[in-house]
């Protein structure tokens, strides 16, 4: 992202919480069978044994993950009206004359408006833009460039 602190929206924060809750669910399961095996078992046994704490450990690495996006993302408040980040809406001028308010999320999901991830070739020529400013990305097709019209916060439409 910016290398800052980033705000997330709406439907990310959500996708996060419920994404961790299951995380932490599944955590708990595969932990409380550490340690249940006879000592004496066979190799199978270990070697289950390791596989279960190695799933718990990768389980720990995802939580942590989470869990830091999402005090950074309380960190960094609400997405700013002028400056595109995570959460803005923003309406932007294609090559083609065609307009369009995109949302900028973490996550691909159907709504309304349509979503473009920060990551994505548009997002990242967007983050950081302010309204006026052309930005250029690269699509499958290749070049593009689109003219910021405008920019505002999470779940706003833009001027």
């Amino acid at each position: 992202m910016s290398g800052g602190p980033e705000p997330i929206s709406a439907e990310g924060l959500r996708a996060v919480r419920e994404e961790l809750a299951q995380l932490r669910a599944e955590r708990g399961e595969v932990a409380a069978t550490l340690g249940r095996e006879d000592p004496a078992g066979d190799p199978a046994d270990a070697a289950d044994e390791l596989q279960r704490a190695s799933e718990v450990a990768r389980l720990d690495r995802r939580i942590a993950e989470l869990e830091g996006r999402l005090r950074e993302a309380e960190v960094a408040g609400a997405p700013s009206g002028e400056v595109v980040g995570v959460g803005s809406t923003v309406t932007v001028r294609f090559d083609d004359g065609a307009e369009e308010t995109v949302e900028i999320s973490e996550l691909a999901e159907e709504r309304e408006l349509t979503l473009v991830t920060y990551d994505s070739p548009l997002g990242k020529a967007l983050l950081g833009r302010r309204a006026g400013e052309t930005v250029n990305y690269e699509t499958p097709g290749g070049a593009a460039s689109a003219v910021v019209l405008a920019v505002g916060g999470e779940g706003s439409q833009p001027d």
